[in-house]
């Protein structure tokens, strides 16, 4: 199915995209357009009540389609936006980058941060449709690409569906190490989109056994405990020197995630070493960038944090993770 067929059913389409991919989405059709500077401190509910304003002064209706491109802070917040919009309208996800298309485009979560804390407003809604151009991440920049790496691999410790842990390891090493972004070559686009299938399928298999996060999809979590700390940390204490994305504090999350692992006993030693190794030849940093303590009110704040216990998300072996809950 083309974009244009999976859109011929709506009679009203808007489209919000992020500034930096307009062009793509003006691509999409002549629908009327918001364009929206996009980052982690302008991920906030005034943000979204801009969108929410723009579709009245539209005449955006019930039965509209917001139509979401960009990267996930984009589709988090559009997602919200439509879901409180004259009680809630339809809307879609196309995804513009390696994150958004195997992890934050899929699933249904919406949400904003409030006074530095990560993704403490939103709601569950799930869109119409995502759909997936990999192309377009040809001109992803290098550091955005191997920040949704990060979330590729995190689904695969969960599910390693037709053993895409280690296809990614190794697929995005030969980048990192002096190759071309695979999305750039015919045999690696290839590779890349079978990638990119199996982990929104993996995704997609969880949320739909579990839409609202009550079981099944808390294993999703993993990494996110320490990834979202990391993040508040960065934006409380004026951290000096380059800031950790998303995707990259996630992946110091993941290992930390099997240090404690190891030292509970539910999985045998080297874990933690094996996804150091893997993650660094992936071009991710593993070490957290504080003392962990310095993160503890963080996660005091989490939305996995109930009745004095942290649901930690803990790996046993790649492809099997448990959630426990435990005391910071």
């Amino acid at each position: 199915m083309t974009i244009q067929e999976a859109l011929a059913a709506h009679k009203q389409i808007f489209i919000v995209c992020d500034r930096n991919v307009e062009g793509f989405a003006r691509f999409l059709g002549d629908y009327p357009l918001l364009a929206i500077d996009t980052s982690e401190e302008l991920k906030t509910m005034d943000s979204v009540l801009g969108i929410c304003r723009w579709l009245l002064e539209q005449g955006a209706d019930r039965g509209a389609l917001v139509l979401a491109a960009g990267g996930g802070i984009t589709t988090d917040m559009v997602g919200f936006a439509a879901s409180i919009y004259k009680r809630g309208i339809d809307y879609a996800n196309i995804p513009t980058t390696l994150l958004a298309q195997v992890d934050a485009s899929i699933g249904g979560k919406t949400g904003v941060n409030l006074d530095s804390y990560k993704n403490i407003l939103g709601t569950f809604r799930q869109p119409e449709f995502t759909y997936i151009f990999p192309d377009v991440l040809r001109s992803l920049p290098r550091r955005e690409f191997l920040s949704g790496v990060a979330e590729m691999l995190k689904t695969f410790i969960i599910k390693d569906l037709n053993g895409g842990y280690e296809k990614t390891v190794r697929l995005v090493g030969e980048y990192v190490s002096g190759g071309v972004n695979p999305a750039c070559t015919a045999e690696g686009l290839t590779e890349l989109s079978a990638l990119i299938q199996d982990a929104s399928n993996v995704k997609q298999d969880i949320v739909d056994k579990d839409p609202l996060e009550k079981g099944e999809r808390r294993k999703l979590n993993l990494g996110h405990t320490w990834g979202h700390a990391i993040e508040w940390w960065q934006r409380t204490h004026a951290a000096e020197g380059r800031q950790l994305s998303h995707g990259e504090a996630v992946a110091i999350g993941i290992v930390q995630a099997a240090r404690r692992s190891e030292e509970l006993g539910l999985t045998e030693k080297g874990l933690a070493a094996r996804l150091k190794a893997d993650f660094e030849s992936c071009g991710l940093p593993t070490e957290l960038p504080c003392p962990e303590s310095e993160l503890f009110k963080a996660m005091e704040k989490d939305k996995k944090a109930e009745g004095g216990k942290i649901r930690f998300v803990l790996p046993v072996k790649i492809g099997k993770v448990v959630v426990k809950s435990l005391p910071i």
